[in-house]
């Protein structure tokens, strides 16, 4: 590690804990020349995630993307940003203890929803409707049965797409 200031190539570390919720190390360092700290992290270099979409097509997996979905189905709703972050890292989570570096969109639309379902019933229909292409009221309808019976969302039908 050089250092930041001088770029003296020797430093020692003077303090190291866990950072980001045990996915990385927080080192202090001190540099041998010039005395002085600074801090670095150390992480898992992870493999890229893919995402297949229903077309065939590949795309680069981007947090991002997932919460802005999400969160469009949560305007207006009782679900703070700390909620769609925690979403998102569960759902991230998930698919990497899958061991798969492609995930399909359907997948992750299943995850998102047994999220919603927990989260908020109201952004769990609203992200429902899109996701599973809602086409009549009759569709809605169901899905709200299916609800109110707290039926999980892997053993309810997916409407036509």
């Amino acid at each position: 590690m050089r250092c930041p200031f001088c770029s003296h190539p020797e430093d020692h570390v003077v303090d190291s804990r866990m950072a980001e919720e045990g996915r990385a190390i927080r080192r202090r360092r001190e540099c041998e020349s010039c005395g002085q700290r600074y801090t670095t992290y150390e992480r898992i270099e992870e493999i890229p995630l893919m995402v297949q979409k229903r077309n065939g097509q590949r795309e680069p997996f981007d947090k991002e993307k997932l919460i802005s979905g999400v969160r469009k189905a949560c305007k207006n709703r009782p679900v703070s940003i700390e909620d769609l972050d925690r979403l998102a890292d569960d759902v991230v989570d998930t698919v990497r203890e899958e061991g798969s570096s492609v995930v399909m969109t359907a997948d992750l639309g299943l995850q998102i929803l047994e999220r919603l379902r927990v989260l908020d019933d109201v952004a769990y229909l609203r992200f429902a409707s899109v996701y599973k292409d809602f086409q009549e009221l009759t569709d809605f309808e169901r899905e709200l049965g299916l609800l109110q019976k707290k039926i999980p969302p892997k053993e309810r039908p997916v409407s036509k797409q």
